[in-house]
């Protein structure tokens, strides 16, 4: 009885590095490079990361009763389930997913996803822009700065209503207008979860936070907030930070301390605009 299962053990273990390495092909960087990826295929590739992923915990389980059989020799069988035993070989089961562009997944290549875009410090921000407010606390309040303050435009930027900095919700809008052209199914999705907020950045004493100056916005998926700094997010999060990156924003997933529902303007494009006398 347990010639089944140590067939089915060696066959995944086998498998495995296969699919793996297939998968790391299939999300190779040239694959995902600009916005015009059909979100169609990546959501085909993502459901393949989450079955890898199952699989490979699936193996783990699997050696750990191999080792078990070859240490207890008088163990008992373990019982035969064809369904499970080709969920397996199939890499199907429980991580269908159902709703794809809210479906959780890690971050690939967390750390390189704003390569090329640099973000504009708190420092930058405030020897280009001046200071939002000159008392900050960690709640938001009201821009002070009369200059800044009459570049703020409240707009129904294509799904979600923002107040920014007039450039950025015309950026914005671009962004949003390529996204409804490319996939109107993500575009009816997408939710906000705030723009304009000036306050300190949470947990120093005086450093101001990019939404202090209208060029920063919170983004997600039917409206379920993602989890801060876990390395996952939202699949259509992924996509989108394509669209963004295409018009010089930074996406927060690459943050040290990652917040994947971030996205800012990049210091090259706030320089693009300052030259331009936009701002």
């Amino acid at each position: 009885m347990r010639v089944l299962p140590a067939v089915i053990i060696a066959i995944g273990l086998v498998l495995a590095p296969a699919v793996f390495f297939g998968l790391k092909l299939l999300l190779s960087e040239q694959d995902f490079q600009g916005s015009a990826v059909d979100s169609g295929a990546r959501i085909e590739v993502e459901m393949l990361r989450q079955q890898v992923e199952d699989l490979q915990a699936r193996m783990q389980t699997l050696e750990r009763s191999v080792a078990g059989l070859s240490a207890g020799g008088m163990q008992a069988p373990m019982a035969a389930d064809p369904d499970a035993e080709d969920e397996i070989l199939r890499g199907t089961g429980p991580n269908e997913i159902l709703d794809a562009y809210a479906q959780v997944v890690l971050i690939a290549d967390r750390l390189n996803v704003n390569r090329g875009l640099k973000v504009a410090t708190p420092d930058y921000l405030e020897a280009k822009l001046g200071r939002p407010r000159e008392v900050l606390s960690d709640q938001c309040e009201a821009m002070t700065n009369a200059a800044l303050a009459e570049k703020l435009v409240l707009e129904q930027v294509g799904p979600i209503r923002v107040r920014m900095l007039r450039p950025a919700a015309e950026s914005l809008a671009r962004v949003f207008e390529n996204v409804k052209r490319a996939d109107p199914d993500l575009y009816a999705r997408i939710n906000t979860s705030g723009s304009l907020c000036v306050r300190r950045i949470r947990g120093t004493q005086d450093r101001l936070s990019t939404h202090s100056y209208g060029l920063a916005l919170d983004l997600n998926i039917d409206g379920h907030l993602d989890n801060f700094t876990d390395g996952k997010t939202q699949l259509g999060l992924t996509i989108l930070a394509d669209f963004f990156r295409e018009e010089g924003w930074v996406w927060g997933a690459g943050f040290r301390r990652e917040d994947s529902m971030h996205f800012e303007v990049s210091r090259r494009q706030l320089d693009e605009w300052l030259a331009a006398g936009m701002l």
